[in-house]
């Protein structure tokens, strides 16, 4: 029985051999159609080829494609574990050419690789065309002998693809397996084709047409091919099976999830492991891709899908975190086929722990809140839509989780109530923000650049330059000139000002023509135009002058040091924590550079110091630091380190530093290279110095670094060794002994504090040098109220608990006034708790001091108050609720 890695090297090795280039798949995150969340299909990738818009040195390819469908129009989330064939990642694999073989040549393939290459019987075979498609019909005629009644006319969509309302189209011939007539359904076409009898294994699409916004179509200078053939689909065909989770792949995981959780892979549980086999794949594969849980976007669906599995893990009964022990299990199955998967099974295994415990502390609080709100609902009545969005809203559980908890019960939900009051959240946040106008004031940036064209950038090699005024912007409107005194928004044809991008920051300077001068305050880009922001500072400018364009030198200065650090500070860090930390966004200012790179933990002192040291290693080094205009492809063969999500055309600038005797990349030498568009010291040595002020959390599996380099970094050890120097001389001790030294005083006053807070205690309990407090009989409830100065709110509780001791029954009141801040505590013993509420003590007694709320059990509260001017009148609307 062939495996599902058999299979792929099947399919891959056979069109290599027809002349197709075996080309890897793509990334899960498109880089060429932003209308993608997610690759969707193995043509994604050579969009651009079929509409021409790129070229390559092939014109036959065959892939084998991850995809994930799971958010949008292309969802499958639903339906993954409830049925036989849906996925959330599935293997797309396919043959395409390139304006080069077409009807004849594909369907000759296809029915090779099946009948000889697969071995699949011709007889349990059939296709569908298009209605019109009698050039197909006749094809598979001739090349398969296929008879009339297995070869069906389709006047559908279905049998039509198009890429969008206008754009390359065509007709597509699919082609079935017959699973035979043991098993429900009908032909494609037929009232029945709802059934599992026909399934469909692959689709074949003739790009023939091109069409217009008016509906009309010409045939394309081009005829293309592109074909899709399920992986899991084909493979569960020929094991044998009718189920893509029996195949041995994903069987394997199941069996992997069953033996974590200690339950059986085909008893009860078995939905639960065919959705956790499902969504390991998916949210590892886009882990691996760069894709991290997050509350919106990408990441927002990767954390449904990986929350969605862990629901079901939790089904199972596993008290602890277990999917990521299932990482090894995949690696094992798939991690040959795409190398990306072992490179990044840290951050992988790292990711889903660190998620699973974060979910798991609010899944059971969410549970029961949906199960509290099925109390009292009729009989499989759906679950109100505000319901289902508060669960949203408060505990993070996406609508399709609660769907999927529901259908276990057999509810549904009011998916129109749950828009309802997203949409009514929407309008609310609208209502609140009030907007920069930035997107509007950007069309006219549009019109510059279609009007003077865009802005050359001259800033890697100089500082100064000549330019001409093509623009000149104020209040979002074109103007002539910018007077004395104004700010106005300046582009140019030609600038050495660096534009904000990538996370350094934009230049400031000056701008000087024979009538005026300009001081510019930010540089960014919009449309391919560089927009100065400057202030005139005197006389006036107009728009056609030439101008002489000066950068600040001692602020770029320290930009680019700060710049060129990063990139030591990124090479660093994947030395001392491993291949998968990657950029996750980075601010290169004049005073210092912050950095957010892919890591699932804190990183300990000793790392931040290693990390630290190797930086500044490299500094000493003083060596060249070399920029080279390369291929994208060239880059990444000799090791170059590409910022994720970022677009690169045809050359692309690699930044290159430091001499490392493990080498990087093609000379064994490089330290760093790393693809950049901004701007770099001249040798290493330039960055003075580098400190490490700190790792924080940037978002879920994101940290951040900040540090300092140069005369910054300087200032802030000389200012850090002042500030010992003061602490050394005020505790009389050498700097040397002052860490132990205030260690022993913070012990010191520990104990004191701990010593004080029992003698409050102590005397608050014996009436604070009075009369010890006495209860006094309210509705046949002992109640004791005491108002105490000099304690403060954490020492109310064991107050009470102390007096609800020696009281053994009845209700406490204790107000306490700590230098004007105002605590309030009630307890009542367990006995009385069914008639009496501390809650509802410390509410009547807060309202009359002038706070609000308050909260806790029945059997301890506290709140908070402003004045205990009136305690009496606390005290009594204490006895009132206790008095009915």
């Amino acid at each position: 029985m062939p495996t599902l890695n058999d299979i792929r090297s099947t399919f891959l090795n056979f069109f290599e051999k027809q002349g197709h280039q075996i080309v890897p798949s793509s990334p899960l995150v498109p880089r060429n159609d932003p209308t993608l969340m997610f690759v969707n299909s193995g043509m994604v990738q050579f969009k651009n080829l079929f509409t021409g818009v790129e070229t390559r040195d092939y014109n036959r390819a065959t892939t084998a494609q991850k995809c994930v469908r799971a958010g949008g129009k292309h969802n499958d989330l639903d339906n993954v574990g409830y049925t036989a064939r849906h996925h959330t990642f599935f293997e797309m694999m396919g043959n395409f050419s390139f304006g080069n073989y077409f009807k004849e040549e594909a369907i000759t393939y296809a029915w090779e690789l099946l009948t000889q290459g697969f071995g699949i019987p011709a007889e349990r075979l059939l296709v569908t065309v298009y209605h019109t498609d009698d050039e197909a019909a006749n094809l598979w005629k001739k090349i398969a002998g296929l008879p009339d009644e297995r070869i069906i006319r389709i006047p559908t969509a279905d049998n039509f693809w198009q890429m969008g309302p206008t754009g390359p189209c065509g007709p597509c011939t699919e082609i079935f397996y017959d699973h035979g007539d043991h098993i429900w359904g009908g032909p494609p076409g037929s009232p029945e084709e709802d059934g599992d009898r026909f399934i469909e294994i692959w689709n074949v699409v003739f790009m023939q047409n091109e069409q217009f916004e008016d509906g009309s179509m010409v045939p394309l200078d081009m005829q293309s091919i592109d074909t899709g053939m399920g992986l899991e689909r084909i493979g569960a065909l020929l094991q044998g099976k009718h189920d893509n989770y029996d195949t041995d792949l994903m069987r394997s995981l199941i069996e992997a999830s069953a033996d974590v959780s200690h339950s059986d892979p085909d008893g009860p549980g078995k939905t639960h492991h065919r959705v956790i086999a499902d969504h390991l794949r998916s949210t590892s594969f886009l882990i691996a891709d760069g894709v991290m849980p997050s509350n919106d976007g990408r990441g927002y669906v990767l954390r449904r899908i990986m929350r969605r599995a862990m629901r079901h893990a939790h089904l199972l009964g596993a008290k602890d975190p277990m999917m990521y022990k299932l990482v090894p299990a995949l690696v094992r199955q798939m991690g040959a086929a795409y190398p990306e998967l072992g490179r990044a099974q840290a951050l992988i295994t790292e990711t889903l722990e660190l998620e699973e415990t974060r979910f798991k502390q609010t899944l059971e609080r969410g549970l029961k809140l949906l199960d509290d709100e099925l109390t009292g609902l009729a009989e499989g009545a759906a679950l109100p839509g505000a319901a289902a969005f508060k669960l949203y809203d408060t505990f993070g559980f996406p609508l399709d989780l609660t769907q999927d908890a529901l259908r276990e019960k057999g509810r549904s939900v009011d998916t129109e109530g749950f828009d309802s009051a997203m949409a009514e959240q929407k309008a609310k946040a609208r209502a609140a923000w009030s907007g920069s106008g930035e997107a509007a004031d950007a069309t006219v940036w549009f019109d510059v650049a279609d009007t003077a064209g865009t802005t050359d950038f001259l800033g890697y090699d100089t500082e100064t330059a000549e330019g001409q005024i093509v623009a000149l912007v104020q209040d979002g409107a074109r103007v002539d000139t910018a007077a004395e005194g104004q700010t106005v928004q300046i582009a140019l044809n030609q600038t050495p000002f660096y534009a904000e991008s990538g996370g350094q920051v934009g230049d400031t300077g000056l701008i000087r023509t024979e009538s005026g001068t300009a001081r510019v305050t930010d540089t960014r880009k919009t449309a391919g135009v560089f927009t100065h922001t400057a202030i005139v500072e005197k006389g006036s400018l107009n728009k056609g002058q030439s101008a002489v364009l000066e950068v600040d030198h001692a602020r770029r200065t320290s930009i680019r040091a700060n710049h060129s650090a990063t990139h030591l500070l990124h090479e660093a860090l994947r030395n001392a924590l491993g291949d998968h930390v990657a950029q996750r966004g980075s601010l290169n200012a004049a005073d210092r550079l912050r950095f957010d790179f892919s890591h699932a933990k804190a990183l300990s002192a000793e790392e931040l110091a290693q990390v630290e040291a190797e930086i500044n290693t490299y500094i000493r080094q003083n060596d060249p630091v070399e920029t080279r205009i390369m291929t994208p492809d060239d880059a990444r063969a000799i090791g170059a380190q590409a910022l994720f999500g970022e677009k690169y055309g045809d050359e692309v600038r690699v930044v290159s530093m430091g001499r490392a005797d493990t080498g990087k990349g093609g000379d064994g030498q490089t330290y760093s290279i790393e693809l950049c568009g901004g701007t770099h010291v001249r040798q290493t040595g330039d960055i003075g110095a580098c400190v490490i002020l700190g790792d924080s959390a940037s978002s879920a599996g994101v940290r951040r670094i900040e540090a300092l380099t140069g005369a910054e970094a300087l200032a802030y050890l000389r200012a850090q060794d002042l500030r010992l120097a003061a602490v050394a001389d005020a505790l009389k001790a050498p700097a040397a002994e002052v860490s132990d030294r205030v260690r022993a005083l913070m012990d010191e006053r520990k104990a004191l504090a701990n010593e004080v807070a029992q003698l409050r205690r102590e005397l608050a309990m014996s009436g604070g040098g009075k009369a010890e407090p006495q209860a006094e009989d309210v509705n046949g409830t002992a109640f004791l109220a005491q108002v105490l100065t000099g304690v403060t709110g954490k020492d109310l509780p064991a107050l009470i608990d102390a007096h609800k001791e020696r009281m053994g029954s009845g209700a406490v009141l204790l107000i306490a006034d700590d230098g004007g801040k105002v605590a309030v505590a009630a307890g009542v013993t367990k006995d009385k708790v069914e008639t009496v509420s501390a809650v509802d003590l410390v509410k009547a007694a807060v309202a009359e001091l002038g706070g609000k709320g308050g909260g806790g059990r029945a059997d301890m509260a506290q709140g908070g108050a402003k004045d205990a001017t009136n305690a009496d009148a606390a005290i009594k609307a204490a006895k009132a609720v206790i008095g009915g």
